[in-house]
């Protein structure tokens, strides 16, 4: 019989992993990171109670981010009528002032009638063609985007939805909610006076920006680094990728 012995040496580290290891960040500030985030994206549970558990001033009432919440929330279900009147309650001057944000809320809730009317054979298209010429047809000649887009969407009736090109098949697929709410969340949070992108977010890109310069100054980096950031898979409940640019 002969046996073997399996190298166990462990490979060197680089010099740059083990400086980043030797920076001690304060809790204190990992803790006002932690809470923008959650107040920022709207979970507002999560912010009372890691406001108490850290001793934290809360950024907003909880009234206002369970709001904004519910809004998101209304949007990633298709539920766009019901986003569209809470918002109106809630701020209703976002959509007087920016016209933009309001045609997308509106070519949505057209998605979402024709995804309706296409999931059953032979659906009425009728509330889909009324909506489009009452809600959107007097929009679309104001900005060629908004006729553009309009004329993209409608062409969801023309084509079978299980054979769609990438540029229709895109305007079914929920990232075109996540982005919607997106929006309209900053919308609010501008409206309110508060920075509508959470600290984190121009944290991770600074940092982005900073390792690229660093690349191109040929300084020596470790051939990747890495954030911790890249489960995508784990949608949180609002619909967004947790702390991704």
């Amino acid at each position: 019989m002969t046996s073997s012995t399996a190298s166990t040496a462990t490979p060197l580290r680089h010099a740059f992993e083990r400086r980043v290891e030797e920076v001690k960040p304060m809790k204190s500030d990992i803790n006002a990171l932690i809470l923008d985030y959650l107040t920022t994206e709207g979970y507002p549970s999560a912010a009372a109670k890691f406001s108490k558990e850290a001793n934290l001033q809360p950024l907003q009432e909880e009234e206002s981010v369970r709001a904004r919440q519910q809004i998101q929330h209304s949007i990633h279900l298709g539920s766009i009528q019901d986003a569209i009147d809470a918002l109106n309650d809630l701020e209703p001057q976002v959509l007087d002032s920016n016209p933009p944000l309001h045609f997308s809320l509106l070519r949505l809730q057209l998605v979402e009638l024709i995804r309706e009317c296409n999931s059953k054979p032979g659906g009425d298209i009728t509330p889909a063609l009324t909506f489009a010429t009452q809600q959107l047809a007097p929009r679309a000649p104001t900005n060629p985007e908004f006729l553009e887009d309009l004329e993209r969407t409608m062409a969801l009736l023309v084509f079978p939805p299980d054979n769609l090109e990438p540029q229709l098949a895109a305007l079914l697929h929920p990232d075109l909610r996540r982005s919607v709410a997106d929006n309209v969340n900053k919308a609010i949070l501008k409206c309110q006076n508060q920075r509508r992108d959470a600290a984190i977010r121009n944290l991770v890109r600074l940092r982005a920006w900073a390792e690229n310069t660093a690349r191109d100054a040929k300084k020596n980096l470790p051939a990747r680094l890495d954030l911790g950031l890249d489960n995508r898979d784990d949608r949180n409940e609002n619909g967004h990728e947790p702390m991704v640019t």
